[in-house]
């Protein structure tokens, strides 16, 4: 494989470091390979073993999605032992650029190259399509961006969005809002609306009914929901469902984001016919007056593997990024 005439990509997590090599010009990631973060000391010695896998002894330039905060040229993972400054790096591999931008802002930038076939259509209308769009997901956070229309392009909207406050519109989650403030304090949304959330409401919801919560992890609350075998954890993921079907709406209206509604992570592909079922409609356009523009909005789950790939390849070009 010739290396002159590509660039360098990569989403890294936690766990997991995504690399690909793209076609200066092109965002159609070539080459994935996904390594460990815990089998390196640092990103430089994965990104040397990458390239030696893919037999590219150098490329010009790179863009890298991170699961950690971007500020000035240090980065610091959240959840793994990589440190690194972006400056450094690109100076000893000899980049001419070197990109690093949130992993979530990838995802938003990666949506317009996913291609048809991985988007899975949940509700609404047609949409505007010179309007904003927004990019939402449950995670190991939740994460949310957006999408602005230019001309020519798209500018990301970095946010917080996970972080707003969690409000409950029953006596229900009047109870949970309690539960979960006894043990966090301030309740943002994504101490329900991620993985670690969805177990904290199956206890809330077991403390309120006064039963028993067996459950210890999310995986085998969704696992039980969709077997059948556990009613609390079948009405947890519900429930789970609706409430993202609320946050999602609120984030319509907040950023007029009628362009589409863009499901990503890795959570909803595992129980996608349960969430096509589920109340997430109901709770999107349960908007009073409002619903109209909700019904006119399209929503989708991207079922795309590599989305923040697609979105690290438009950064390296995208001015506004």
């Amino acid at each position: 494989m010739t290396d002159t005439q590509y660039s360098l990509v990569g989403d890294i997590g936690g766990t997991n470091a995504r690399f690909a090599l793209v076609k200066q010009g092109d965002v159609r990631p070539q080459a994935i390979e996904v390594l460990r973060c815990g089998d390196y000391d640092n990103i430089d010695s994965a990104v040397t073993d990458y390239l030696a896998r893919v037999g590219v002894s150098e490329v010009s330039e790179a863009c890298f999605a991170v699961a950690s905060p971007v500020r000035d040229t240090q980065i610091r993972m959240t959840n793994n032992h990589w440190r690194f400054d972006t400056e450094e790096v690109r100076a000893q591999f000899g980049w001419r650029a070197f990109k690093v931008i949130n992993d979530f802002t990838a995802m938003a930038l990666g949506v317009p190259h996913v291609p048809e076939e991985h988007l899975v259509r949940v509700c609404g209308g047609p949409g505007d399509s010179r309007r904003a769009r927004l990019v939402i997901g449950p995670g190991t956070g939740l994460g949310v961006s957006g999408l602005v229309p230019l001309q020519h392009g798209w500018v990301p909207l970095m946010t917080e969005g996970g972080h707003v406050d969690f409000a409950p519109t029953d006596d229900t989650e009047m109870a949970i809002l309690r539960i979960l403030k006894a043990r966090f304090g301030r309740v943002s949304v994504e101490r329900i609306l991620c993985g670690q959330g969805l177990l904290n409401l199956y206890q809330a919801h077991a403390e309120i009914q006064g039963v028993a919560a067996p459950l210890d992890a999310p995986e085998k609350i969704t696992a039980a929901a969709l077997e059948q075998v556990d009613s609390l954890a079948r009405h947890t993921l519900r429930h789970f469902c609706e409430i993202l079907g609320r946050v999602a709406g609120n984030g319509v209206l907040t950023v007029g984001g009628t362009g589409g509604v863009y499901l990503c992570g890795g959570i909803l592909p595992r129980f996608l016919d349960f969430f096509l079922e589920s109340p997430f409609q109901k709770g999107f356009e349960d908007k009073g007056r409002m619903r109209p523009l909700l019904e006119y909005t399209p929503v989708f789950v991207v079922t795309e593997p590599y989305t923040g790939l697609l979105g690290a390849a438009e950064a390296l070009a995208n001015p506004e990024v």
